[in-house]
């Protein structure tokens, strides 16, 4: 097995790095403070192809391949989580879209992610009864002539009151379809119908949008299904196979964040005479943190180097989202232990990674739904 990133791998990481420590970090408390979407940074992150690492350039991309991708993610996260999850959520929609969707397609709604236009992407497929199972949407899409109406609601939709591409789950079949009613459409932001909600007042990734939708009688273009109907269900899963990587590096970001800045703190922070850095307490405490970090690091480049390989990955990445995002709350849990008192008030930002990394064992598939799709993939595996 070689570790050692390609030069494209290096540059993609370097450059998100620089970004993230020069312009992204510098704001990032100012943001969660005040909820500020960060519009301008994501604009000039597609300028640098952030906003579609893994994408072809005949479409904008940087083409650099998922790798690549989840370096970058890990640098953003770790300077703001918040940017991170538009940056995630739009390199997603993206992904989908150039490789399911038509020539005219991908000509217009991926180069609009890729440059900026949109802004940001939506990933519009949970509903405020149906989160971990998908099968439930009651969201619904009528084919009317050349167009489909769209009526219902959906719900937690990262960046939707300001996204300019959106990827929405519909039924076209009966509710006793279940999974094979779905069907997958982009619809752009502002179109007459789509109604935005208000903004959740959210525990972390407080500078990140997340809205209601509300469809009533939204009318869209017939060729805005992407893929063909009734085969919406198989288009989430396998968006949210590559999500689960993009969730596993922020929280790899969120926890080396946290724990450089516990590394800091105990060299600074003095107690009896010498520097917290000298107890033995801390030093297991820091240790223990960067092991867990590292092996989640490893999980998730691994995971991203087979789907980069095309090849089956989806038991891997949901390894690495599950491991990644709990042993970011462990290490950011230890990091306000570091810091005492001072690490449960916002004058650090280890309580901001604290807030952030919750989440991050929530969306995308919970751990529990995690678990599920490991077991099956490992009943696979070594089954009859």
């Amino acid at each position: 097995m070689n570790l050692e990133l390609t030069e494209t791998q290096r540059l993609i990481r370097d450059t998100a790095r620089t970004y993230a420590r020069e312009k992204i970090a510098p704001r990032a408390r100012q943001h969660d403070r005040e909820e500020l979407f960060p519009k301008d940074l994501l604009q000039e992150m597609a300028q640098l192809g952030l906003m579609g690492v893994n994408l072809p350039a005949a479409y904008g991309g940087a083409e650099a391949g998922v790798v690549a991708y989840a370096l970058a993610m890990m640098e953003v996260s770790g300077a703001c989580a918040s940017t991170a999850v538009a940056m995630a959520v739009t390199n997603m929609c993206g992904e989908l879209i150039s490789r399911f969707g038509t020539e005219a397609q991908k000509q217009k709604y991926v180069t609009r992610l890729t440059s900026g236009e949109a802004v940001a992407g939506a990933f519009a497929l949970s509903e405020p009864q149906a989160g971990s199972d998908p099968a439930a949407l009651r969201t619904t899409a009528v084919k009317r002539g050349d167009s489909w109406v769209l009526n219902g609601s959906k719900q937690w939709i990262t960046s939707g009151a300001h996204a300019g591409v959106m990827v929405v789950w519909a039924r076209t079949g009966a509710m006793d379809a279940g999974s094979r009613g779905l069907s997958c459409f982009i619809v752009e932001g502002g179109t007459e119908g789509l109604h935005v909600g208000r903004h959740e007042d959210k525990m972390g990734l407080r500078g990140s949008n997340t809205v209601a939708l509300t469809f009533e009688d939204c009318v869209i273009p017939a060729e805005n299904l992407l893929g063909h109907e009734g085969e919406g269900f198989k288009l989430a899963m396998i968006a949210l196979d590559g999500g689960r990587i993009g969730i596993g590096s922020q929280a790899c970001g969120v926890a080396r964040a946290a724990l450089e800045a516990s590394v800091r703190y105990a060299k600074e922070r003095e107690a009896f005479g010498q520097p917290i850095a000298e107890f033995g307490g801390i030093k297991q405490y820091l240790a223990d943190m960067q092991t867990e970090l590292s092996a989640a690091e490893l999980l998730v480049l691994r995971a991203a180097q087979m789907k980069e390989e095309k090849r089956p990955f989806s038991r891997e990445a949901s390894m690495a989202k599950l491991f990644a995002s709990e042993m970011s709350q462990r290490v950011c849990d230890r990091a306000i232990q570091i810091h005492g008192g001072y690490g449960y008030i916002d004058e650090f930002p280890v309580e901001r990674y604290y807030r952030d990394a919750r989440v991050q064992q929530i969306y995308e598939g919970t751990s529990e739904i995690q678990r599920l799709v490991i077991a099956r993939e490992t009943f696979k595996q070594f089954g009859p």
